[in-house]
């Protein structure tokens, strides 16, 4: 991070999360609205969770590319005001009726047939901006975008389910599929250059605004990924490109059999013999996106937890070794000094802690974790006075309930060792949250992120994800208002009290 270690604060906020007209949060002036009220109360950072296409469970963390941005964020307005679109055929669509929660069956269903309109409107391939960029970023963007067109081809089904010639890239079935679905791939390298217009327009404005922004990777790329299709050689895959291994994490709090995430594992001895170029390449491509990267499961590149494929549960996986500190004086080596954040959190070892020690990034604390039995990590550690000022605390994270919902949620003994900690016997239940966030404001962890929800006092209904379950995560939004001035104005008191403030104009 910033070797001057200046205090610093900011709000986790997913951009689906954000307000707007058409289903789910996306670049529209909502999201430069949430900058200028992040400036108003005087915060460094804007935490976003993973840009990319989502793909089954519309996790952010299971994306068809690790290098691709996800359409449903792109602004219909921008595309409004382009001519490409009209304002009565975005109104005449179907989003869903709930303006607090995604319906993402709807949102896919109405979405992209208005951006293949926009696109057919377009004229993109006169476009000498669109053309530059497809030069730019032909080294993934080709794969992906014949891959994107691919799955559509054959109805959505995952590439292990498409014929052999293609799902194993023979040279005469790309060069056909090319040719014959040209426009499908034209029209996903549109959404692609869309997609980077309208963001790096946003992080240029909150740059401007003296807003970084966090961005988020998993360690993993998914399985019905064009990584994975187009790379194969990168992962642990058998002669016919079936995984071997899958990856997860072993029993913990959040699950008693693990959590089964499937994603193919690495062969890390291949990414040693070619000096990690794929992870430079992955990792420069972030900074082009965000200003500082937090990298998801930090502790996989110490060692992973390996589970056969096929099996049911994570319970068989074992524990691999890892690339270690060798990756990141690769990239420190390439790409100077980049500011990481680590996310250390969970089943976490003596190597794990040497390893964040040595790559000098910051890691992880989080409030809850500190007063909660069903965490399996050292509580102590996540008790603010111990907290190190290198690292990054959060009261909760994406995977955690509100702080509201999890006070609820925990032993009536573990309630009290929470109120003993903060010497707080009065404040009613409903207003804690403003208590727990003080708490971790005024520790000298350098930077504190704090979600939205936990600002508004949120219970467990605006959880955005509960780990090893699908079809009701990733949903939660705010609604128009819902962040008003006066709570803007406290998050400005309590971050001006404890020495956060961004003074940048």
């Amino acid at each position: 991070m910033r070797n001057n270690m200046k205090r610093e604060s900011g709000i986790l906020l997913s951009v689906s999360s954000l307000p707007s007209r058409y289903g789910i949060g996306c670049f529209s002036k909502e999201a430069y609205e949430f900058v200028d009220q992040l400036k108003l109360a005087g915060q460094s950072y804007w935490q976003i969770l993973p840009l990319g296409p989502t793909s089954y469970g519309d996790s952010p963390y299971q994306s068809f590319s690790t290098f691709a941005g996800n359409p449903y964020f792109i602004s219909l307005e921008e595309l409004i005001e382009e001519g490409v679109l009209s304002r009565k055929e975005c109104g005449a669509a179907d989003f869903g009726r709930t303006p607090e929660s995604v319906d993402y069956a709807k949102v896919y269903a109405a979405r992209y047939p208005l951006l293949r309109k926009a696109y057919e409107r377009s004229r993109i391939a006169e476009n000498g901006e669109f053309v530059r960029f497809k030069e730019e970023n032909n080294w993934w963007l080709q794969d992906y975008a014949l891959f994107r067109a691919v799955k559509t081809r054959f109805e959505e089904k995952a590439w292990t389910e498409w014929p052999e010639d293609i799902r194993l890239r023979r040279q005469n079935a790309l060069d056909y599929y090319r040719k014959e679905l040209y426009f499908e791939i034209e029209f996903h390298e549109y959404l692609q250059f869309t997609f980077m217009k309208q963001w790096k327009k946003l992080k240029a404005y909150a740059n401007g605004r003296g807003i970084r922004i966090i961005g988020d990777i998993p360690i993993y790329v998914a399985l019905d990924s064009a990584d994975t299709w187009a790379h194969p050689e990168l992962f642990q895959l058998d002669g016919d490109n079936a995984p071997t291994a899958v990856a997860g994490c072993p029993p913990d709090g959040f699950s008693a059999t693990g959590q089964l995430w499937g994603n193919p594992l690495y062969r890390w001895d291949y990414h040693r013999n070619t000096g990690y170029r794929w992870w430079l390449e992955r990792l420069s491509y972030c900074y082009r996106l965000y200003d500082v990267v937090r990298i998801d499961h930090f502790r996989g590149f110490d060692q992973y937890f390996s589970v056969p494929a096929g099996a049911a549960t994570a319970a068989p996986g074992h524990w691999e070794q890892g690339p270690g500190i060798e990756l990141f004086r690769k990239v420190r080596s390439e790409l100077g000094e980049k500011e990481i954040i680590a996310e250390d959190l969970g089943y976490v070892t003596d190597s794990v802690r040497q390893l964040v020690r040595d790559s000098g990034y910051p890691g992880m604390k989080v409030l809850e974790f500190a007063f909660d039995a069903r965490d399996s990590g050292c509580a102590s550690d996540y008790l603010p006075h111990n907290y190190p000022e290198n690292c990054v605390v959060y009261t909760g994270t994406h995977d955690n309930e509100t702080i509201a919902g999890w006070y609820r949620s925990i032993q009536p003994e573990e309630q009290k060792l929470a109120r003993d900690y903060l010497n707080d016997y009065y404040t009613p239940d409903e207003e804690l949250n403003q208590s727990f966030i003080s708490l971790v404001m005024r520790s000298q962890a350098r930077i504190c992120i704090i979600p939205l929800q936990d600002y508004l006092g949120l219970d467990n209904k605006a959880r955005i994800n509960l780990p090893s379950t699908v079809g009701t995560n990733w949903k939660w939004r705010l609604i128009p208002g819902q962040l008003s001035k006066k709570t803007v104005e406290n998050i400005g008191a309590v971050t001006l009290r404890y020495g956060r403030w961004n003074w940048q104009p």
